[in-house]
């Protein structure tokens, strides 16, 4: 569905590899701010739209000087939220360079930013040291929260559109791609000394399972079969990596919940991230409002309902 709305928006008879990401010819680049520190004035005014107390933790990590946000030459790569435990106000880092990426990047980690906050007032610190698969809650919600308020950085409603329909196809499209690693890291590891020709077999077999077909690699063949090499995980962190899979599923619950009730959901939102890592993973989804749930039954729901977000924004 998501490649054949993507199609049929290019305007193309066959998606190819590059398409992916393609816009239609003549489409200008989204230019959602210029500098790191109207991004981070943009994104305060967001946060304080959803919560006075989540702009507040903004605020505080200007004042502190906890923000590198801008890129610049020499500047090691990524992004990311360092917690800092003495005064629980801690550190964003980031390469912006005044795309939509960088939009969602920095709610993201602004997400992460509040989980810190919230939960520094526990006793222990082995209580903050709070699994992955709460802390990308923390910042997977964010980033759809925060979509009711981009205007903030888009004032015109086709680039506002635009910015919401990329969020939600790279949501849905992350998934598949999160099921195929998983399934691929546990063939690797339970396949001790095979040989290239079993690993690529394996990894084309898994690939099929999760992809659509309704991409045409001919002539990239050689490059799909190694497209596995481009996720770090599978090099430094084995079987990291489905627990981002569990939170985006619970981040789209908790939008769920936004649009049904935003102020409880932000309640539960926030009466969750405080009790840090107190409690167990399906204890702290029960907290924020939404189930510790991946059967078929509930990921229908899910899906079902990022479909209607789809329409919705492609009506726009």
């Amino acid at each position: 569905m998501l490649t054949e709305h993507r199609r049929k928006r290019l305007g193309v008879d066959t998606m190819r590899p590059w398409d992916g990401s393609a816009e239609p010819e003549g489409v200008e680049p989204l230019q959602p701010f210029e500098t790191g520190e109207e991004l981070a004035q943009k994104t305060t005014e967001v946060f304080s739209k959803l919560r006075p107390y989540f702009s507040y933790c903004l605020e505080t990590m200007q004042e502190m000087k906890r923000m590198d946000l801008e890129s610049r030459k020499g500047k090691a790569p990524g992004g990311y939220n360092c917690p800092l435990s003495e005064t629980g106000v801690p550190f964003i880092f980031m390469n912006a360079a005044g795309t939509i990426g960088d939009v969602i990047t920095m709610m993201h980690e602004g997400g992460h930013a509040i989980h810190s906050f919230l939960s520094h007032p526990l006793k222990l610190s082995s209580f903050k040291e709070y699994p992955m698969e709460i802390a990308e809650l923390a910042s997977m919600s964010m980033e759809l929260f925060s979509m009711e308020h981009w205007d903030v950085f888009f004032k015109n409603e086709e680039e506002l559109s635009r910015a919401k329909l990329e969020e939600l196809e790279r949501v849905i499209s992350v998934l598949p791609w999160i099921a195929t690693i998983d399934k691929f890291q546990h063939w690797l590891y339970t396949n001790p000394g095979h040989s290239v020709a079993q690993r690529t077999e394996a990894w084309l077999s898994i690939l099929d399972e999760f992809s659509t077909g309704a991409t045409d690699w001919t002539g990239f063949e050689e490059y799909r079969a190694s497209f596995w090499q481009k996720q770090l995980h599978l090099f430094e962190v084995p079987f990291y990596y489905i627990e981002y899979g569990i939170a985006q599923l619970g981040a789209i619950a908790m939008w769920r919940q936004y649009r049904e009730n935003k102020e409880q959901a932000l309640d539960n939102y926030m009466n969750a991230l405080s009790l840090g890592y107190t409690k167990t993973l399906p204890e702290l989804y029960e907290t924020a409002g939404i189930k510790f749930d991946f059967s078929s039954n509930n990921i229908s729901v899910l899906g079902n309902f990022m479909k209607e977000r789809l329409a919705e924004s492609s009506v726009q």
